[in-house]
């Protein structure tokens, strides 16, 4: 699908801009297409060929989306590895879908195995030398037969201890996608903002429709609020896109004010729920609708949403409906259907939904069941169809559209030398959403170490995101009966402090 697309782009849209940088420089839709012909032939050269994996460790901008559209004219799988990954981290990516060839840059190498075959690449912003050290001029590959069961990427989430796990995507998935999104149609223009890293599912699903409207894609170096509104501002989007984190960091930029955003037709955040008052809020102040969407990298990106014509109790307490060519049931342990108004696990069908975790297939048998996705989110659902979510499954937290699990943390900072036991637990913040607390017991209760000397010996290994924002000490952990962590009570205790506070 992605070859197709970009050609059929280059052809129609030409030398409009496809990529726009921080800078002022673009990459036109022509650019695209040439480069990626000529990485493809490159690529081929070194060996790649259908199926193999490619992983691309690779900040997010033009080289990315050049090497995964060469990958996809050869064949190949693109794998990606989210730029703020730690070196174990992304040793763990890489470890996962066993690449054939990785392209990275000296600065996203680190943690690669010596057995992997790597090549390094240096970022420019000139279109006709990207990623110029696998570009064979003048070249390019054969057509491949079409083949909608074709594997195309693979999106990193996390397990339930936090290492990660591939959900791989074909052509007919991303055509799907396309449909959903857009209804498949080509040269809507415009403006977009690219709000996630290029790894994110919501780029390597997504891609080919973006191509396919024509739009001119604004990068940022890093997400920054005031960069955004002005690009809000200056391009007269319609739209503002993003996780909560970034819209309650937009609403609290010292010049939101000052910006013209009468433009903004609607507020769409995904990446977890929102809190009310961020909702009641970002209306407010944006004098827009504010739709939270409710998806999963497993479902491909596609779930619920709420309604822009949504009314406050909709708006602010649920994450809507199931979006056309979705169905959502709240399911018992036994995979009944309940009632109205009772708790269970959430279940989705959708022709986004993933082919599976990459070389898992035990959990994928556990997460795909009969052509249902088991999204692990505990939830409700109301006589209007709307649906409540009421905890997780999982004791994963997600802090600021990021996926965080106790697990995986605590085995890191549990290796630090002044602490016995801990426990992470999330707490309600009202930017990101929740933020981790390290609840500690110390070595030495006399010199139990500081939320500074936490990160410090965490920060190796972890992405900022992971790390605690406070630390609790304790005189012990409490246990439940089964003598295991109980962590409810943990969690019951850090919303009594935020309360208390």
């Amino acid at each position: 699908m992605l070859p197709q697309t970009i050609t059929t782009a280059a052809r129609r849209f030409g030398d409009r801009a496809a990529f726009r940088l921080a800078s002022g420089a673009s990459v036109t839709y022509l650019d695209l297409d040439r480069a990626s012909d000529e990485v493809a032939a490159g690529l081929a050269a070194r060996g790649l060929t259908e199926g193999d994996v490619l992983l691309l460790s690779l900040p997010s901008g033009p080289e990315y989306a050049v090497a995964y559209l060469a990958a996809a004219k050869v064949g190949a799988v693109t794998a990606g590895a989210n730029p703020r990954l730690r070196a174990r981290e992304r040793d763990l990516v890489a470890t996962t879908v066993g690449p054939a060839l990785v392209l990275a840059t000296e600065a996203l190498a680190g943690g690669l195995s010596n057995d992997l075959t790597v090549e390094l690449v240096t970022p420019t912003e000139d279109p006709g030398r990207m990623l110029g050290e696998i570009r064979l001029a003048g070249q390019g590959v054969g057509d491949l037969a079409d083949d909608p069961g074709r594997a195309v990427c693979i999106c990193f989430t996390s397990g339930s201890t936090g290492d990660p796990r591939g959900a791989w995507f074909t052509n007919r998935q991303l055509a799907a996608i396309a449909e959903m999104d857009t209804g498949g149609a080509w040269g809507s223009g415009g403006n977009l903002v690219a709000g996630t890293a290029f790894a994110h599912v919501g780029v390597m699903t997504k891609l080919p429709w973006q191509l396919a409207s024509g739009a001119t894609i604004h990068l940022m170096d890093r997400w920054d609020p005031g960069h955004l509104l002005s690009l809000l501002e200056r391009h007269r989007l319609p739209a503002v896109n993003g996780v909560a984190a970034q819209i309650a960091l937009l609403l609290r930029h010292r010049n939101f004010d000052a910006y013209d955003l009468s433009s903004i037709r609607a507020i769409v955040v995904g990446g977890g729920p929102s809190p009310p008052a961020l909702v009641h809020e970002a209306r407010r102040r944006f004098n827009a609708p504010y739709s939270i969407r409710y998806s999963s990298t497993e479902s491909g990106g596609v779930g619920l949403g709420t309604s822009l014509d949504a009314d406050d109790d909709e708006a602010l307490h649920t994450v809507g409906r199931p979006r056309p060519g979705v169905e959502a049931e709240v399911r018992g342990v036994n995979g009944e259907v309940l009632d109205v108004g009772a708790v269970g696990e959430m279940w989705l069908r959708t022709p986004s939904a993933m082919s599976g975790y990459w070389g898992d297939p035990a959990g994928t048998a556990t997460t795909l069941v009969d052509g249902w996705l088991r999204t692990g989110d505990l939830a409700t659902v109301d006589p209007t169809g709307c649906h409540r979510l009421a905890g997780r499954v999982s004791e994963m937290f997600i802090r600021g559209g990021y996926n965080v699990y106790p697990l995986e943390v605590e085995a890191v900072l549990g290796t630090h030398p002044g602490i016995d036991q801990v426990a992470v637990v999330p707490r309600p913040d009202d930017v990101l959403g929740e933020v981790g607390v390290a609840v500690v017991v110390p070595t030495n209760p006399d010199e139990a170490p500081t939320l500074d000397q936490i990160i410090a010996h965490g920060r190796a290994d972890l992405s900022s995101y992971k790390l605690p924002a406070a630390v609790r000490i304790v005189d012990r952990l409490p246990l439940n009966s089964g003598d295991k962590l109980d962590r409810r009570a943990l969690a019951a205790g850090e919303a009594g402090q935020q309360a208390d506070g």
